[in-house]
């Protein structure tokens, strides 16, 4: 039917109970805030515990948007934890994982925001830095717990979902984590990054998905107007990976993405030159890879 919304998932953050106080699941306000904006219907997802539920909502929905949290367990990847971890709740964590499977595998459109995208990289095989200034020691603050609007600015791949999204502007975005993406996953381009060469954003690249992740938060409130132009840019996407017609009408003209051609001939470079955007060896983001850490035999 024409002149549908896309309806966009978004997940819970979990907390477990403590003393009187009972389980909660929560969301902040500005995830659903933004789908409204970009002309989506938000449905709020709870860690739904049996995996054929997760199938049934899924066949509902037209795109999923993954939260950010605490810090993701690296035991379950078979690494080490380190202490500076504030570790996310196991019930969400499984859930998320679950759900980010199925919608790999159902090609559902998929934006990861913060440890939504860490999870997005690492479940599909990617792997993160632990603690950014400990395995980047030349890196530049990234999170400061006496500011919460502490910014830096970004540099973005031209022709990137990014590019459209901020043009010709400065751009400058918030920072608020102590983890970071090192390798990115098969199939996916680091095409936003901290001039420390810190990666900040990711897109999937073949043809047969739509998804992509920022480590910044453009739902928050330290967000800029340039930055909620990444939620219009994710509706715009599940409208064109849907079988469905839908007629995007933007609730807040802030939100719609820039107008900006992206001719196969900027596809194709893209493409061809993978191993050369951002390179390690530039002069410009040129940096001292740390050792992998090793996996443990017991994951936890």
């Amino acid at each position: 039917m024409a002149g549908q919304k896309p309806i966009i998932a978004i997940n819970a953050d979990y907390r477990t109970r403590q003393n009187n106080c009972p389980s909660t699941s929560y969301l902040f306000a500005g995830y659903y805030e933004s789908v409204i904006k970009a002309g989506g219907i938000p449905i709020i997802l709870p860690p739904y515990q049996n995996e054929n539920d997760i199938d049934q909502m899924l066949d509902m929905v037209d795109g999923v948007l993954m939260t950010g949290g605490a810090d993701l367990d690296p035991r379950r990847d078979g690494y080490m934890v380190h202490p500076s971890l504030h570790l996310m709740s196991p019930v969400r964590e499984s859930f998320d994982r679950a759900l980010i499977r199925k919608v790999y595998e159902r090609r559902i459109p998929f934006y990861g925001i913060g440890a939504g995208m860490q999870l997005l990289n690492v479940a599909l095989g990617g792997t993160l830095f632990l603690h950014v200034a400990e395995d980047i020691p030349t890196a530049l603050p990234h999170r400061d717990p006496h500011d919460p609007f502490h910014r830096h600015a970004l540099v973005v791949e031209p022709g990137s979902l990014f590019d459209r999204v901020y043009g010709d502007n400065a751009i400058v975005v918030n920072s608020m984590h102590h983890m970071a993406i090192d390798d990115v996953a098969d199939g996916f381009l680091a095409t936003a990054k901290c001039p420390d060469s810190v990666i900040e954003g990711i897109e999937y690249i073949r043809d047969d998905w739509f998804a992509f992740g920022t480590q910044f938060h453009p739902e928050a409130l330290s967000a800029t107007v340039l930055d909620l132009r990444i939620f219009g840019e994710f509706l715009a996407g599940v409208a064109r990976f849907s079988s469905k017609s839908f007629d995007l009408c933007f609730a807040d003209e802030s939100v719609q993405p820039i107008t900006k051609p992206s001719t196969k001939a900027m596809k194709e470079r893209n493409r061809k030159k993978k191993a050369e955007l951002f390179p390690e060896s530039s002069a410009a983001t040129e940096r001292k890879r740390p050792a992998k850490r090793e996996r443990t035999l017991s994951v936890g």
